[in-house]
């Protein structure tokens, strides 16, 4: 591409390293999770065959 030669391509490798380091960052700390303690309880299911 000669018309980008002017242009460093250590600045647009750092420019798109740090894109790409602020999205994963970005996509990493917006996921929220599901809060698992609610359910701890273990349920006991008796079943009482007379045959």
């Amino acid at each position: 591409m000669p018309q980008m030669a002017p242009l460093s391509w250590l600045n647009l490798l750092i420019s798109f390293v740090t894109m790409f380091m602020i999205m994963s960052t970005l996509n990493y700390f917006s996921f929220a999770y599901d809060n698992s303690q609610k359910s701890t309880e273990k349920k006991l299911i008796k079943f009482n065959w007379k045959w």
